[in-house]
């Protein structure tokens, strides 16, 4: 199985089992362990992987960090371990010193869902404050987990995992930043768009209007750019190398009627956002016909999540499915308006899930 798929696999049994694990040992053993595996260590021999390595044999107390993977006898990765329901940032003092007290060049500290890695890029042998990698396993980015290959034992490699841990670590800033930007313009931010395309004085009646102006529109231009891209991989799948050579002399199929619009792209995204609450992201697919819009899940047209009916007709409406399939047209006057019908396309998913 390809790396990939192990941690989305992983990512999977964590979603469906964290509500049953109670216990910092157990989390250990159903989410941190398997994760060790998966990046190609033997958990079970003594020279890969160590656990309660002793990192300092002090006056009063022996300290030990839950894990150490070892190459050529010597702690690469030092490995924290929290219970599931932990939150992280309460313990980043204890893998502080577990780090100053080992030769390792990396430091992991983790609750098996969130997983936070550390090195000394700011001092020598001191751990940076904050992480230079981040990521949710039970929502892994494509480039995360490519980030992560780097440190399975097949081509772990210190410095060229220090060579992008810099990056890593300012650009994971950058997006924090803009995320929050975002979701809540600061004054300094509106401020910057203020400056450059309104010629009157910035006061506050100005200010409060451009803050919500920001929000709308750096939104908007996000969603296009998503659209965009989108839709031009979608044209590039729909027409063959050659097919555009021959455009011209081909029939008019009744696939090339077909065409996706933006509102039905971002009310795409609502509902995947929507969903994603409950299910992993990956399993929400979309197939677009000349009628209507329809939202599936695993790719399978007879799980369908909803349909969006907005092609020809002045009022937009959405389709939503009960138990038994049956769909209910509902009109909505703005795309805002499906996140009222939330309970029913999650009840929708569990159903199908609770069928398997």
């Amino acid at each position: 199985m390809e790396f990939k798929e192990q941690i989305k696999q992983l990512g999977d049994k964590v979603v469906k089992l964290r509500d049953q694990i109670q216990t910092e040992e157990a989390t250990k053993s159903a989410f941190i362990m398997p994760f060790i595996q998966s990046l190609g260590y033997d958990i079970f021999n003594p020279m890969e992987v160590v656990p309660e390595y002793i990192t300092d044999y002090g006056a009063k107390n022996i300290e030990k960090v839950d894990y150490a993977i070892l190459k050529e006898n010597q702690p690469i990765l030092i490995i924290e371990c929290k219970n599931h329901s932990e939150n992280l940032d309460k313990h980043y003092t204890q893998v502080h010193k577990y780090f100053h007290l080992t030769k390792a060049r990396f430091a992991l500290l983790t609750n098996g869902v969130q997983y936070n890695f550390y090195t000394d890029l700011d001092s020598t042998n001191k751990m940076d404050e904050k992480p230079f990698f981040s990521f949710d396993i039970t929502n892994p980015k494509d480039q995360q987990i490519k980030e992560l290959s780097k440190f399975h034992k097949s081509g772990f490699d210190v410095n060229t995992i220090l060579t992008t841990a810099s990056e890593l670590k300012y650009s994971n800033a950058i997006r924090t930043v803009l995320s929050s930007e975002i979701a809540n313009p600061t004054p300094e931010f509106v401020k910057y768009f203020v400056s450059r395309v309104y010629e009157g004085k910035a006061t506050e009646k100005v200010m409060l209007q451009f803050t919500e102006l920001v929000k709308k529109t750096v939104e908007q231009t996000f969603n296009d750019i998503v659209s965009d891209r989108l839709m031009n991989a979608i044209n590039q799948t729909k027409k063959g190398p050659e097919e555009s050579s021959t455009e011209a002399q081909q029939p008019e199929s009744t696939e090339s009627k077909v065409v996706t619009t933006e509102d039905e792209m971002n009310a795409f995204y609502i509902v995947k956002s929507i969903l994603r609450t409950k299910i992993d992201a990956s399993r929400i697919y979309f197939r677009d016909s000349q009628s209507y819009f329809s939202i599936i899940l695993d790719d399978n047209n007879r799980k369908p999540i909803c349909r969006l009916w907005f092609n020809g007709v002045s009022k937009k409406h959405i389709g939503l499915f009960d138990g038994e399939k049956k769909e209910t047209k509902v009109e909505i006057e703005s795309l805002d308006d499906i996140y009222k019908y939330t309970a029913e396309l999650l009840s929708t998913v569990c159903h199908y899930d609770s069928e398997k």
